[in-house]
């Protein structure tokens, strides 16, 4: 069997102990979508457990390929609204809105990679910190919206992380005063005072 994504899995954990009617709620997208079979109890048993271990399959395909292709991730509750609404289509437009927020490890490269590029170090852990709460903030005020029917989907809204970072690490004095030494080393070097 795949490895399962651990967030996924603290999901599934985490419903094992939810009040019956989140186990039930999550019990009709999941037969909406044709993963449960049977008749929902409102209990979290092997019916229900198997059904989420179907879905995590797609859960993390649908991850998987966020990575590769630039996509922001989803949470497991918004990819079993999304496949519950699939599933049990009616031929209606419908709409979703998905907050997605990043975890500090996640976020971590790409705050490396713009610290190294506007500041030419890498950040401490504080600054770090700072960062992904400042992007987490943002998130979930810009959820994205999907809408979705027969023959189309469209998405709007959502957070563009490495826009963000840059704009907020581009905007410090430090990386400002970086910049200038940039541009004067440059120049310096084209006039020959440089070596």
């Amino acid at each position: 069997m795949a490895k399962q994504d651990t967030s996924f899995t603290d999901f599934i954990q985490g419903l094992s102990k939810a009040p019956e009617d989140t186990i039930v709620k999550i019990s009709q997208q999941l037969k909406d979508a044709k993963l449960y079979k049977g008749k929902i109890t409102g209990k979290f048993d092997v019916k229900l457990y198997n059904a989420l271990i179907e879905a995590s399959q797609g859960y993390k395909g649908v991850n998987l390929f966020a990575e590769k292709f630039g996509t922001p991730r989803v949470s497991p509750i918004d990819y079993l609204q999304q496949i519950g609404m699939e599933g049990g289509d009616t031929g209606e437009p419908k709409t979703t809105v998905s907050t997605y927020v990043t975890s500090p490890s996640q976020t971590a490269k790409l705050l490396n990679t713009v610290a190294q590029d506007l500041l030419g170090r890498e950040l401490t852990k504080a600054e770090k910190n700072k960062y992904t709460k400042l992007i987490n903030e943002q998130q979930k005020k810009q959820p994205s919206v999907t809408t979705a029917g027969k023959g189309f989907s469209s998405t709007r809204g959502g957070v563009d992380e490495q826009q963000f970072i840059t704009e907020q690490i581009g905007a410090t004095a430090e990386a400002k005063t970086n910049q200038a030494s940039d541009a004067y080393t440059i120049l310096m070097q084209e006039l020959g005072g440089l070596r």
